[in-house]
């Protein structure tokens, strides 16, 4: 998304934005807001986003069953499949469903579609099925604008139905917004809403006051930074410790930001009060980072990935709220459980989850003492194997170096050795990648092999044939050998090495005014 640079006497200007503050209107409803403190989405949590543009996807009874290993507890779906919510009965996960947006036009227009679609995919299923929300539509109105005057009229006529079947306390109805509908987001002080937007938002948000339900926005300081590098530093991004010199300090506020996600947060919520609204929670719908990307997007990486998701976790379990409103932690929803590898170009878009379709880790998310949330944890026992549906030439190179200069001990799958059988280069190749990668001490970016390995909970380990990773490994250390001997599994390689999300941040660049200024402005002014 292109965005424009700010001259110094636009600066000016923003500082004396004035508030806007709107007339009070007869409630949209009869019933009383539901207290705050009630609502399910108050006390903070971390969920996933589950999307389904995957290849060889785990059945829905396999889904719930990994959900549940890796103690995933709050969901969102793009949909409301109701074979995986059928699934979902008698669990105690809770499952935020989706209106798509094709279907806004039908629903908006008529209350009795609405009331279809509820009794369908919401009173059949509930209260077996922990349903707690209901995303009507995704970035409606950045994405398909032409649909955004149905986008009230379908959540209003949603919860008609759902107060006709005695659950609108139960299920809160919001929709995910884009960033992007917020201008100036830094300094947060200084951030409104798109005035193109504002004939729904306002509706959207008096609602949302009235029924007690979030505020949903997708938050991607991937994309922030990326599109203000030499602006934005990587750290801030990522939220790592901050020097005081590096922090983000608002003018106006006086509030310090050690992080982007933070910022963004407090600039809805600065919106929100230019509108007259100030009891409404923002919940992140989605934030994450992207593992792998093409040379155009050198920073998806399988370390900053992460660093950051392993980072979200934990700033959302140490319940520490944000600068502006520090009593208040916003929940967030990963994005996403599993690398969508059916996705479109560019390579990004394919590589946003913590998972493979099959289930095993991309990377070792480093949540402990966040509790039990994910069993994907560098704490618990992991393993890096060969990866399905790989040709036996590509194995057999990535077998090569491991065994060669990457050093893993390879003496176990020599013939008459313990794992030699069954003689094939897949199975000869995990037990190479997993040595090498017990050795790098499962340090992120050591179980790839050019994308040939993943990572999993599950010891490969079979009969006298013991993985390096696992607890009944010999402490005995054998001689390393370099070399491989295969029969009839491939054909020896010479290795030649391992060769949209939402975006948003308009005047970010601001951010670097600040942070030189504000040394000097911190010099004449007494902080809080």
């Amino acid at each position: 998304m292109a965005f424009t640079k700010l001259h110094l006497p636009t600066l000016f200007f923003f500082f004396l934005l004035p508030l806007v503050i709107l007339p009070t209107k007869a409630e949209l409803f009869a019933n009383v807001k539901q207290q705050i403190q009630d609502n399910e989405f108050r006390e903070p949590f971390v969920g996933v986003n589950i999307g389904t543009d995957v290849s060889n996807l785990l059945t829905p009874t396999e889904l719930v069953s990994f959900l549940q290993v890796q103690k995933i507890t709050h969901i969102r779906l793009y949909d409301a499949d109701p074979d995986i919510l059928k699934a979902l009965a008698k669990t105690k996960i809770r499952v935020i469903i989706s209106v798509p947006n094709n279907q806004l036009i039908a629903i908006g227009s008529s209350n009795t579609t609405a009331a279809s679609w509820v009794g369908r995919n919401v009173v059949a299923f509930y209260p077996q099925t922990l349903i707690t929300g209901i995303a009507v539509g995704d970035e409606v109105l950045t994405t398909v604008p032409s649909s955004a005057p149905m986008l009230v009229p379908a959540i209003e006529s949603l919860y008609s139905a759902l107060v006709a079947a005695n659950l609108h306390t139960q299920v809160k109805i919001s929709t995910p917004n884009a960033a992007s509908i917020i201008l100036d987001p830094f300094p947060p002080s200084q951030a409104f809403f798109n005035q193109s937007v504002t004939e729904v938002v306002v509706p959207l948000l008096r609602f949302l006051s009235k029924t007690g339900a979030p505020l949903m926005m997708n938050m991607y300081p991937y994309y922030v930074f990326m599109q203000n590098k030499g602006v934005v530093p990587l750290d801030n991004a990522l939220f790592k410790p901050l020097t005081p010199s590096k922090e983000m300090v608002d003018p106006n506020t006086l509030l310090h930001y050690t992080n982007v996600l933070d910022a963004m947060i407090d600039a809805a919520y600065f919106s929100m009060k230019n509108l007259n609204v100030t009891d409404v929670m923002v919940l992140v719908s989605e934030s994450g980072w992207p593992s792998k990307a093409d040379a155009k997007e050198p920073y998806a990486t399988v370390d900053n990935a992460d660093t950051y998701n392993s980072n979200l976790i934990k700033h959302v379990f140490d319940r520490s709220g944000t600068p502006l409103h520090p009593e208040t932690t916003s929940s967030v929803y990963i994005y996403e459980l599993f690398n969508e590898d059916l996705r479109s170009p560019p390579v990004s878009e394919a590589n946003w989850g913590l998972f493979y379709g099959n289930s095993s880790a991309v990377y070792l998310l480093h949540v402990s003492g966040s509790g039990t949330f994910l069993a994907n944890d560098t704490t618990n026992q992991t393993f890096c194997i060969s990866m399905d549906g790989v040709d036996g030439k590509t194995l057999q190179a990535a077998l090569d170096w491991a065994c060669g200069p990457g050093r893993a001990n390879c003496t176990e799958i020599q013939p008459g050795e313990n794992c030699y059988s069954p003689n094939n280069v897949k199975n000869h190749a995990s037990y190479a990648f997993d040595s090498y990668y017990q050795k790098q001490g499962k340090a992120a970016g050591s179980c790839d092999f050019k994308g040939v390995a993943s990572i999993t909970t599950t010891d490969p380990s079979k009969g006298s044939c013991i993985f390096p990773g696992s607890k009944h490994s010999s402490n005995v250390t054998r001689q390393v050998v370099n070399s491989t001997h295969v029969s009839g599994a491939a054909e020896r390689l010479k290795f030649i090495g391992f060769s949209s999300k939402r975006a948003s941040a308009t005047s970010w660049v601001l951010y670097v005014i600040f942070v030189v200024i504000s040394p000097s402005l911190l010099f004449f002014i007494q902080l809080r």
